[in-house]
This record gives structure tokens, C-alpha cells and sequence, in this order.
């Protein structure tokens, strides 16, 4: 997930619940609901599974921080035999920056280990046409793994109107003035808009941040123009984990951990995968999350209280 420039105010987790449900229309279908087995941590439903996808923002990582404990964890796990990979939403990122996150925090993840919506997004670009692409994303990371020609989408509407279809990656740089933009760009010529992040919303350090998810959505209904996502809780992400998880590994022995109903929990059951929701930090920060279930119907395997 990217630090998005916009940060929600007052009832944080609330306004971003209501505003996932507005877009469940474009969002996979549940699974049936079955109650969820409560439980302290990752190493307490350690035994009923191989390998481990985990989330990084609420999971690994809130901001800039490790979360307390975690690094010990995930290196306990491996030490069982446990396969542990990172599925991300952090299309805003090339991988070299996650890499060096990652390091920085104190996790010892290889390069096959961190799968992220943008490489499914970059993965995909091979079933579309070669275009001048539009970017929504961060002119600070520069150009590395993007496609060749693309163009930072910033203030001057002649970009807007030249871009052959729109990369939607991260919104640290994004406005409601580019987002005006991009919007009336797509009514005068509507074109694809591929979206690396689905997320509404990030934990970050102040509360949770504006993510592209938000921005395509708002675009969708008010262009016609419907995007293609790539990240959780869609398929294309969790088809390129499958490619990295132990060949053999039955899909009820693989748990998507995540503090999100809407992207991991959704997106990992609709994946086949088992799945668990974090409640002490990220998206429910410790709140009781049952009344959110309740109301949307994506049930987890497993809450547990911290990673």
C-alpha cells in the first residue's frame, strides 16, 4: 500500500467499512459464512498449516514500524518448516523499495518471497496492447519496472488527454484536483484504467490514508468506465502467489493473514486459501471486529489478536 496523500478523519474505521460495502457490486463473492476460531497469535494455528501469505501493512508493518514481535515470529515460523510469503498491495512501491523496507524493519525475506499488486499488475500488462500509458503514482520512484513511455499523470491536462489508458499504482501524489482530471479525461474519451492497489484505505501511523481503490471507484461511477484490479481481494495477485507457494501444498494448508475483511479475508477465501484476521492493529486496531462480520457476511477462519 502506498502513504496516500489523504489521510480519513474522525471515524476512521467506520467511514472506510461503509464505503467498502458501496463497492462490494465490484468486489469477488463470500464464501459461506462459518464461525471463526479465535486465537492469540500466528503461532497458536501454526500446526494447521504450510505455508503463510501475510499481509504487510497491519501485519508486518504499520507506516514506517515493525509491529512489536513479529520479525521473532515469522522467523520462529520458518523454523517449523513454515513457508512465509508477503501478498501485498503495494503497487506504489518497485520492488526495490519493498526489499530494502523490509530490511530495514528486520525481516529477512528473499525476493521470491514478497509478492505485490504490482508485479501482478506489470504481469498483466502482457494481455493489453502497448500504449502510452498514463501513471498514477509517485514521480520520486522514478520509472524502474514501469513500461516504457509511461508518464507521470501531475497538473497539465495535455497528459491526461494524450495517455492511451491510465496505471493506477499509488496515490502519495495524487489530488482531488488530478483526480477532476482523470475524470473528465475518461468522459471526453473513455479508456482502460488498470488498478494496482484495490485498497480503499492504509494504516498508517496518523490514522488511514487515501488509497488508489478509493479513486477508481469514484472514477468507475462517475465515467462508466469500469477498472481491472490486480491486487487483493482479486485473482491475479493470489494466481501469482500460487506460482511461489511449495508445488503440492493442498490450498486448505495455505491461511491468508491480514487485518482487512475486504481485501485479504475476501480475497484469500475466494482464492480457496484458509484465512485470518488481525484485530489488534491495522484496519481494527483492537476494536471488536464481529459486528463487521456480522454486517458483511466475509468470515474469517481465525482472528487472531496480533500477528
Amino acid at each position: 500500500m502506498s502513504t496516500g496523500a489523504a489521510i480519513l478523519e474522525g471515524a476512521d474505521t467506520a467511514v472506510a467499512f461503509t464505503e467498502y460495502e458501496s463497492v462490494r457490486h465490484r468486489l469477488p463473492a463470500p464464501r459461506a459464512p462459518m464461525a471463526p476460531v479465535r486465537a492469540e497469535h500466528l503461532d497458536a494455528i501454526a500446526d494447521h498449516f504450510d505455508v503463510f501469505l501475510l499481509d504487510a501493512f497491519g501485519v508486518l508493518n504499520i507506516g514506517e514500524s515493525a509491529i512489536p514481535g513479529v520479525v521473532d515470529r515469522v522467523n520462529g515460523l520458518r523454523q517449523r518448516g513454515k513457508q512465509v510469503l508477503v501478498v501485498t498491495n503495494a503497487a506504489g512501491y518497485p520492488s526495490s523499495v519493498l526489499h530494502e523496507r523490509y530490511r530495514r524493519l528486520g525481516y529477512s525475506f528473499e525476493t521470491s518471497d514478497v509478492v505485490s499488486s504490482r508485479m501482478a499488475l506489470l504481469k498483466g500488462l502482457s494481455n493489453h496492447a502497448h500504449r502510452k500509458w498514463g501513471l498514477v503514482a509517485a514521480p520520486k520512484f522514478g520509472h524502474e519496472e514501469l513500461p516504457e513511455g509511461a508518464v507521470f499523470l501531475e497538473d497539465d491536462p495535455a497528459a491526461y488527454a494524450e495517455a492511451e489508458g491510465f496505471l493506477m499504482l499509488g496515490a502519495s501524489a495524487w489530488s482531488e484536483t488530478r483526480q477532476a482530471l482523470l475524470e473528465q479525461a475518461l468522459k471526453d474519451k473513455p479508456r482502460e484504467l488498470l488498478v494496482g492497489n484495490p485498497d480503499l484505505v492504509a494504516p498508517v501511523e496518523s490514522g488511514l490514508s487515501r488509497e488508489p481503490g478509493h479513486y477508481a471507484h469514484r472514477l468507475a461511477s462517475a465515467t462508466g468506465v469500469e477498472p481491472v484490479f490486480y491486487g487483493k481481494p482479486f485473482p491475479a495477485i493470489f494466481d501469482l502467489a500460487r506460482e511461489r507457494i511449495r508445488p503440492g501444498t493442498p490450498d486448505h494448508r495455505v491461511v491468508m493473514v491480514g487485518d482487512t475483511l475486504h481485501t485479504d479475508i475476501l480475497g484469500g477465501s475466494a482464492a480457496g486459501f484458509r484465512t485470518a484476521l488481525i484485530q489488534g492493529y491495522g484496519f481494527f486496531d483492537g476494536a471488536d471486529p464481529d459486528a463487521s462480520i456480522a454486517g458483511c457476511g466475509i468470515t474469517p477462519d481465525f482472528i487472531l489478536d496480533r500477528p
